[in-house]
């Protein structure tokens, strides 16, 4: 594999670069936005010194000369400013949308595939979240959260304002703001650790809620639901504790800002009376400066006050950057011609997620178009492994697998996906039509629809339904029945002639006839040149196979010719009766 050229900082891996990257060029294409609402922001800011222009002059001009005439001029264009005010504010908003909705179609569907990437090679590690996280990241961006930081930067404008009014009246401002600023570190501090145990405690609590729903079944048929309620309870306390202590301590931050904020009004106002009593400044300039101090601390207070929106921001963006850092990154690769279906392991080794032992150990394994493969073993020797091995849904720590020569690596999920069938052992289906299902949820071609129920021996099922092939199925396939929902799954591993078709303990489910039609696909496919490979416990299955190969542990422990292979497997176990010995394969070599 060609090495890719590491030019980041010292210690930045080639996949961290790329993914910097990614975000990177996701807000560079919104930069265009964040300069405008940045030009906004100052002149929204240069307009918000109407309101104590407009007292200055009031105060100073018009109560002064008793001009009704300078009265009704300075208030139509104070007016007049406001309207431009909130103008240049609605359209400040309408481009941070319109921002926030680019930066989620850069990086929605990159997000999207690396969910469900790493949620196949590390299940139980939440990664859903990341959706979520995507939101946060994208309404903090674009919404209050960064209008207030826009808006933090001018704070100084207002300010050195103030100090030109008196440098007395500067100093109180400056003093207000930086104590502000310090209240927002302070609570930044005490919130920022509890924050982020409570969001890591509340993900795992979601995802302990999600399999729980997932087995609703069992829990209520068995009793188990308060067992479940207890365990949840436990960690939904933890997290509402974490996030008590949280708020407590940025209440109580909050509730001092208050108080020292209207103390903040006090003391300007103070001063500037004294300093009018003394002739040092008009009256005008003592309210004045109450609103411009006033416009100097509301972002800062603004900037406090969505801190929690920032600091849940940056934990969204630590937590997709790490999901695209181990997410398998978009290859441009060449077009590959459509495969046969030759099969070749060499070497593979498959160690399962959240698991440090292998599953596979060393397999080597060649498969020809045409042949039926059927692999059988105790449980835990590894056949459920070598079936997600096959089917790209899990890597080899060590070792090659390749399709017609190519490592399986070589092609994007997207392209090789329709050349392959898969019929996993707990079957899944989708909430929409058993037409869409049976397509893999792409363009509903019906020729290839029924083309493929009727190799799965199901189409006469299909017709039976309320609507047919339009009858909508819900969520997991919950209006079917397990066997009708495993002949489906198997129509939609048919779908558009595969060349390598793996099913793993696919009559687990069937009935006779549903048994003796999924007999009549495997043979189908021979006859077309398919590859398979069946994963059973049922000896009934193997009567149309090939070739069996027998995993133990991990390791390849037989492969041959079907009779010869079962020939080693049967022992004879005797008949009620007396009448005779049959041949039984066992789970085990005698």
């Amino acid at each position: 594999m060609a090495r890719i050229p590491h030019t980041g900082r010292p210690g930045q891996t080639p996949a961290q670069k790329k993914v910097v990257t990614e975000l990177q060029e996701a807000l560079k294409k919104a930069r265009g936005g964040f300069l405008a609402t940045v030009a906004f922001s100052f002149f929204i800011n240069l307009l918000l010194f109407v309101g104590p222009l407009y007292m200055l002059q009031v105060y100073d001009r018009v109560l002064t000369s008793r001009s009704t005439a300078t009265l009704v001029i300075l208030t139509i264009a104070a007016l007049g400013a406001l309207v431009v005010l909130a103008l240049i504010e609605m359209v400040r908003s309408r481009i941070l949308v319109r921002t926030g909705v680019l930066i989620d179609q850069e990086l929605n569907g990159r997000v999207f595939k690396s969910v469900f990437q790493q949620t196949v090679r590390r299940p139980s590690s939440g990664y859903a979240q990341a959706l979520r996280d995507l939101d946060t990241l994208r309404e903090f961006l674009t919404g209050s959260g960064l209008i207030a930081f826009c808006d933090a930067p001018w704070a100084p404008l207002f300010i050195a304002v103030c100090f030109i009014m008196h440098p007395m009246l500067g100093l109180v401002a400056l003093g207000g703001a930086l104590a502000i600023f310090a209240l927002a570190i302070i609570n930044n501090i005490g919130t920022r650790a509890l924050l982020k145990d409570a969001g890591a405690v509340s993900v795992h609590a979601g995802n302990y809620v999600s399999s729980s729903l997932r087995n609703a079944e069992v829990l209520e048929a068995m009793g188990m639901m308060e067992n479940v309620q207890r365990r949840w309870a436990e960690r939904h306390a933890a997290v509402l504790g974490l996030q008590a202590k949280a708020s407590d301590r940025a209440a109580t931050i909050l509730a001092i800002s208050k108080a020292f904020r209207m103390a903040l009004q006090v003391a300007i106002l103070g001063v500037g009376a004294y300093l009018a009593i003394h002739g040092e400044i008009s009256p005008g300039m003592m309210i004045a400066a109450s609103i411009v101090m006033g416009r100097a601390l509301s972002p800062v207070e603004m900037a406090v006050g969505q801190w929690k929106g920032f600091v849940a921001a940056r934990t969204a963006h630590e937590r997709l950057t790490d999901l695209l850092a181990n997410g398998e990154l978009d290859k441009d690769t060449m077009a590959l011609p459509r495969p046969e279906g030759r099969v070749s392991l060499q070497q593979v080794v498959v160690v399962p997620p959240g698991s440090t032992q292998p599953a596979l150990r060393g397999i080597s394994l060649d498969l020809v178009p045409g042949e039926v493969l059927g692999v059988i073993g105790p449980s835990a020797a590894g056949k459920s492994t070598l079936a997600r091995t096959l089917m790209g849904v899990w890597w080899p720590h060590q070792g090659i697998v390749r399709l017609d020569g190519n490592d399986l690596r070589q092609w994007r999920a997207e392209d090789i996906g329709p050349h392959l069938g898969y019929l996993p052992q707990d079957v899944e289906l989708f909430d929409g039509t058993v037409a869409e299902n049976i397509a893999r949820f792409g363009d509903v071609e019906s020729d290839k629809v029924i083309t493929a129920a009727r190799k799965a021996g199901v189409h006469e099922m299909i017709q039976k339904l309320v609507e047919g092939y339009d009858t909508r199925i819900g969520v997991g396939g919950q209006a079917l029945s397990g066997g009708q929902r495993q002949r489906i799954a198997l129509a939609r591993a048919l779908y558009d002639d595969p060349v390598l078709v793996v099913m793993d303990e696919p009559n687990a489910s069937l009935d006779n006839d549903g048994e003796a039609a999924l007999m009549t696909a495997i043979k189908d496919m021979k006859a077309a040149g398919q590859t398979v490979v069946v994963i059973t416990h049922k000896p009934s299955l193997l009567t149309v196979v090939d070739t069996v190969l027998v995993l133990k542990g991990g390791l390849i422990e037989m492969k041959g010719p079907r009779a010869e292979v079962l020939s080693k497997f049967a022992r004879p176990q005797a008949v009620a009766g007396g009448a005779g010995p049959v041949g039984q394969i066992a789970a085990t070599p005698p």
